[in-house]
Protein backbone atom coordinates (compact mmCIF):
# COMPACT_ATOMS: atom_id res chain seq x y z
CA UNK A 1 0.00 0.00 0.00
CA UNK A 2 1.18 3.51 -1.11
CA UNK A 3 0.74 6.73 0.57
CA UNK A 4 -0.38 7.80 -2.86
CA UNK A 5 -3.46 5.36 -2.57
CA UNK A 6 -4.31 6.14 0.88
CA UNK A 7 -4.66 9.52 0.24
CA UNK A 8 -6.78 9.12 -2.78
CA UNK A 9 -9.03 6.52 -0.68
CA UNK A 10 -8.94 9.17 2.36
CA UNK A 11 -10.11 12.09 -0.03
CA UNK A 12 -12.57 9.92 -1.44
CA UNK A 13 -14.33 9.46 1.92
CA UNK A 14 -14.48 13.36 2.78
CA UNK A 15 -16.71 13.78 -1.00
CA UNK A 16 -19.50 11.20 -0.60
CA UNK A 17 -22.57 11.55 1.95
CA UNK A 18 -23.31 10.38 4.29
CA UNK A 19 -19.67 9.87 4.91
CA UNK A 20 -20.61 6.32 6.62
CA UNK A 21 -23.34 3.27 5.72
CA UNK A 22 -23.38 1.09 8.20
CA UNK A 23 -25.17 -2.74 7.64
CA UNK A 24 -26.92 -4.73 10.05
CA UNK A 25 -28.05 -8.01 9.22
CA UNK A 26 -31.02 -9.33 11.02
CA UNK A 27 -32.98 -12.21 11.45
CA UNK A 28 -35.57 -12.57 14.27
CA UNK A 29 -34.08 -9.58 15.87
CA UNK A 30 -37.72 -8.88 17.94
CA UNK A 31 -36.62 -8.95 21.54
CA UNK A 32 -33.58 -6.84 21.21
CA UNK A 33 -35.04 -4.86 18.27
CA UNK A 34 -36.10 -1.13 20.64
CA UNK A 35 -32.25 -1.27 22.27
CA UNK A 36 -31.01 -1.96 18.50
CA UNK A 37 -32.76 0.47 16.48
CA UNK A 38 -32.41 3.14 19.76
CA UNK A 39 -28.69 2.65 19.30
CA UNK A 40 -28.70 3.16 15.60
CA UNK A 41 -30.62 6.24 15.35
CA UNK A 42 -27.97 8.07 17.00
CA UNK A 43 -25.94 7.41 14.32
CA UNK A 44 -28.38 8.29 12.16
CA UNK A 45 -28.79 11.76 13.90
CA UNK A 46 -24.75 12.30 13.55
CA UNK A 47 -25.21 11.78 9.43
CA UNK A 48 -24.40 8.13 8.86
CA UNK A 49 -26.80 6.24 6.17
CA UNK A 50 -28.37 2.88 8.65
CA UNK A 51 -29.63 -0.31 6.48
CA UNK A 52 -30.67 -3.21 8.05
CA UNK A 53 -30.61 -6.16 5.82
CA UNK A 54 -33.58 -8.78 6.83
CA UNK A 55 -33.76 -12.37 5.10
CA UNK A 56 -36.82 -13.50 5.85
CA UNK A 57 -37.41 -13.09 9.90
CA UNK A 58 -40.94 -14.84 10.99
CA UNK A 59 -41.50 -12.06 13.99
CA UNK A 60 -42.16 -8.91 12.73
CA UNK A 61 -38.24 -7.24 12.83
CA UNK A 62 -38.93 -5.95 9.81
CA UNK A 63 -42.00 -4.39 9.89
CA UNK A 64 -40.95 -2.78 13.50
CA UNK A 65 -37.75 -1.35 11.66
CA UNK A 66 -39.77 -0.25 8.89
CA UNK A 67 -42.71 1.21 10.52
CA UNK A 68 -40.00 3.59 12.95
CA UNK A 69 -38.65 5.05 9.81
CA UNK A 70 -35.69 2.65 9.21
CA UNK A 71 -34.51 1.58 5.49
CA UNK A 72 -34.70 -2.14 5.60
CA UNK A 73 -33.85 -4.43 2.83
CA UNK A 74 -34.34 -7.72 2.15
CA UNK A 75 -31.89 -10.36 1.19
CA UNK A 76 -31.52 -14.76 1.21
CA UNK A 77 -30.15 -16.16 4.62
CA UNK A 78 -27.04 -15.84 5.27
CA UNK A 79 -24.84 -12.72 6.72
CA UNK A 80 -22.47 -12.88 3.96
CA UNK A 81 -25.31 -12.04 1.64
CA UNK A 82 -26.98 -9.67 3.73
CA UNK A 83 -23.54 -7.63 4.00
CA UNK A 84 -23.34 -7.92 -0.23
CA UNK A 85 -27.15 -6.76 -0.30
CA UNK A 86 -26.90 -3.73 2.16
CA UNK A 87 -23.41 -2.73 0.39
CA UNK A 88 -24.78 -3.02 -2.92
CA UNK A 89 -27.66 -0.24 -1.95
CA UNK A 90 -25.24 1.76 0.48
CA UNK A 91 -24.99 5.86 -0.19
CA UNK A 92 -21.29 5.88 1.65
CA UNK A 93 -18.05 6.22 0.91
CA UNK A 94 -16.89 4.20 4.25
CA UNK A 95 -18.76 0.79 4.99
CA UNK A 96 -19.34 -0.51 8.84
CA UNK A 97 -20.38 -4.20 9.47
CA UNK A 98 -22.39 -4.40 12.93
CA UNK A 99 -23.82 -7.50 14.05
CA UNK A 100 -27.58 -7.17 15.47
CA UNK A 101 -25.66 -7.69 18.76
CA UNK A 102 -23.05 -5.19 18.71
CA UNK A 103 -22.74 -1.83 19.79
CA UNK A 104 -20.97 0.71 18.79
CA UNK A 105 -18.35 3.39 21.30
CA UNK A 106 -19.67 7.01 21.35
CA UNK A 107 -16.88 8.26 19.10
CA UNK A 108 -17.07 5.76 16.21
CA UNK A 109 -17.51 7.78 13.33
CA UNK A 110 -14.34 9.87 13.86
CA UNK A 111 -12.34 7.04 14.92
CA UNK A 112 -13.19 4.97 11.75
CA UNK A 113 -12.82 8.30 9.47
CA UNK A 114 -9.48 8.64 11.08
CA UNK A 115 -8.67 5.17 10.92
CA UNK A 116 -9.11 4.78 7.26
CA UNK A 117 -6.13 7.82 6.19
CA UNK A 118 -3.56 5.26 7.70
CA UNK A 119 -5.17 1.88 6.58
CA UNK A 120 -7.49 0.07 4.04
CA UNK A 121 -9.31 -1.37 6.97
CA UNK A 122 -9.81 -1.92 9.83
CA UNK A 123 -11.84 -3.02 13.48
CA UNK A 124 -12.66 -2.46 16.70
CA UNK A 125 -11.73 -4.32 20.31
CA UNK A 126 -14.42 -6.19 21.76
CA UNK A 127 -15.89 -6.53 24.90
CA UNK A 128 -18.21 -9.26 26.03
CA UNK A 129 -20.84 -8.02 27.69
CA UNK A 130 -22.11 -10.44 30.97
CA UNK A 131 -21.13 -10.94 34.75
CA UNK A 132 -19.46 -13.91 34.02
CA UNK A 133 -16.04 -13.17 34.73
CA UNK A 134 -14.91 -15.49 31.59
CA UNK A 135 -16.43 -13.29 29.22
CA UNK A 136 -13.81 -10.59 29.95
CA UNK A 137 -11.25 -13.53 29.13
CA UNK A 138 -12.34 -14.68 26.30
CA UNK A 139 -12.75 -11.07 25.15
CA UNK A 140 -9.33 -9.96 26.05
CA UNK A 141 -7.65 -13.64 24.02
CA UNK A 142 -10.18 -12.44 20.54
CA UNK A 143 -8.50 -8.94 20.69
CA UNK A 144 -4.77 -10.19 21.46
CA UNK A 145 -5.91 -13.25 18.24
CA UNK A 146 -7.32 -10.64 16.09
CA UNK A 147 -3.83 -8.25 16.43
CA UNK A 148 -1.79 -11.10 16.45
CA UNK A 149 -3.02 -12.73 13.35
CA UNK A 150 -5.17 -10.10 11.34
CA UNK A 151 -8.07 -12.03 11.21
CA UNK A 152 -11.21 -10.03 12.72
CA UNK A 153 -14.60 -11.47 14.04
CA UNK A 154 -17.49 -10.24 12.67
CA UNK A 155 -17.93 -9.27 16.38
CA UNK A 156 -15.62 -6.51 16.09
CA UNK A 157 -17.59 -4.38 13.86
CA UNK A 158 -15.50 -4.26 10.40
CA UNK A 159 -14.86 -1.43 8.67
CA UNK A 160 -13.47 -0.22 5.28
CA UNK A 161 -13.71 1.91 1.84
CA UNK A 162 -16.50 1.50 -0.34
CA UNK A 163 -13.20 1.24 -2.42
CA UNK A 164 -11.67 -1.46 -0.63
CA UNK A 165 -14.64 -3.34 -0.52
CA UNK A 166 -15.28 -3.81 -4.44
CA UNK A 167 -11.46 -3.99 -4.92
CA UNK A 168 -11.70 -7.49 -2.72
CA UNK A 169 -14.92 -8.72 -3.80
CA UNK A 170 -16.83 -8.07 -1.11
CA UNK A 171 -17.72 -10.91 1.32
CA UNK A 172 -17.48 -14.73 -0.03
CA UNK A 173 -20.66 -16.18 -0.68
CA UNK A 174 -20.32 -18.68 1.98
CA UNK A 175 -22.50 -19.41 5.02
CA UNK A 176 -19.83 -19.70 8.00
CA UNK A 177 -16.29 -18.14 8.19
CA UNK A 178 -17.03 -15.48 6.16
CA UNK A 179 -15.02 -12.71 8.59
CA UNK A 180 -11.97 -15.16 8.96
CA UNK A 181 -12.01 -15.28 4.83
CA UNK A 182 -12.87 -11.34 4.52
CA UNK A 183 -9.97 -10.89 7.03
CA UNK A 184 -7.71 -12.93 4.31
CA UNK A 185 -8.71 -11.00 1.20
CA UNK A 186 -7.89 -7.71 3.24
CA UNK A 187 -4.76 -8.44 4.55
CA UNK A 188 -3.51 -8.58 0.76
CA UNK A 189 -3.82 -4.96 0.67
CA UNK A 190 -2.42 -4.67 4.27
CA UNK A 191 -2.55 -5.46 7.89
CA UNK A 192 -5.95 -3.65 9.34
CA UNK A 193 -6.37 -1.19 11.76
CA UNK A 194 -7.08 -2.30 14.93
CA UNK A 195 -8.63 0.41 17.25
CA UNK A 196 -8.49 -0.24 20.83
CA UNK A 197 -12.28 1.20 21.81
CA UNK A 198 -14.19 -1.42 22.24
CA UNK A 199 -17.49 -2.86 20.49
CA UNK A 200 -19.86 -4.20 23.48
CA UNK A 201 -20.88 -7.55 21.59
CA UNK A 202 -24.12 -9.52 23.70
CA UNK A 203 -22.35 -13.00 25.37
CA UNK A 204 -25.66 -14.22 25.31
CA UNK A 205 -24.34 -17.07 23.03
CA UNK A 206 -21.46 -17.67 25.42
CA UNK A 207 -23.60 -18.04 27.82
CA UNK A 208 -26.75 -19.93 26.62
CA UNK A 209 -24.62 -22.80 24.91
CA UNK A 210 -22.16 -22.90 27.82
CA UNK A 211 -18.71 -21.10 27.84
CA UNK A 212 -16.53 -24.09 27.92
CA UNK A 213 -18.39 -25.87 24.95
CA UNK A 214 -18.58 -22.47 22.95
CA UNK A 215 -14.97 -22.05 23.42
CA UNK A 216 -14.03 -26.03 22.22
CA UNK A 217 -16.41 -25.57 19.39
CA UNK A 218 -15.47 -22.29 17.92
CA UNK A 219 -12.01 -23.86 17.70
CA UNK A 220 -12.95 -26.81 16.48
CA UNK A 221 -14.56 -25.25 13.21
CA UNK A 222 -11.71 -23.00 12.81
CA UNK A 223 -9.39 -25.90 13.13
CA UNK A 224 -11.38 -27.79 10.71
CA UNK A 225 -11.40 -24.74 8.35
CA UNK A 226 -8.34 -24.15 8.46
CA UNK A 227 -7.69 -27.45 7.03
CA UNK A 228 -9.95 -27.29 4.18
CA UNK A 229 -13.31 -28.33 5.65
CA UNK A 230 -16.55 -26.48 3.66
CA UNK A 231 -18.19 -23.51 5.17
CA UNK A 232 -21.78 -25.12 4.62
CA UNK A 233 -20.36 -28.55 6.82
CA UNK A 234 -18.99 -26.11 9.55
CA UNK A 235 -22.58 -24.31 9.57
CA UNK A 236 -24.67 -27.30 10.59
CA UNK A 237 -21.92 -27.66 13.70
CA UNK A 238 -22.57 -24.74 14.17
CA UNK A 239 -26.16 -24.53 14.94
Amino acid sequence: MTGASTNNESDGVHQLYPKLSIMVPILNEIELLPELLAHLQQWQRKGCEVLLVDSGSSDGSAEVAEAIGFTVLSSPRGRAKQMNAGAAKAKGAVFVFLHADTRLPQDADQEILHALKMRHWGHFDVHLSGDKWMLRVISFFMNYRSRFTGIATGDQALFMSRRTFDSIGGFPDQTLMEDVEISKRLNQLGRPVCLHSKVITSGRRWLTRGIWPTIWLMWRLRWAYWRGAAPDKLEKLYR
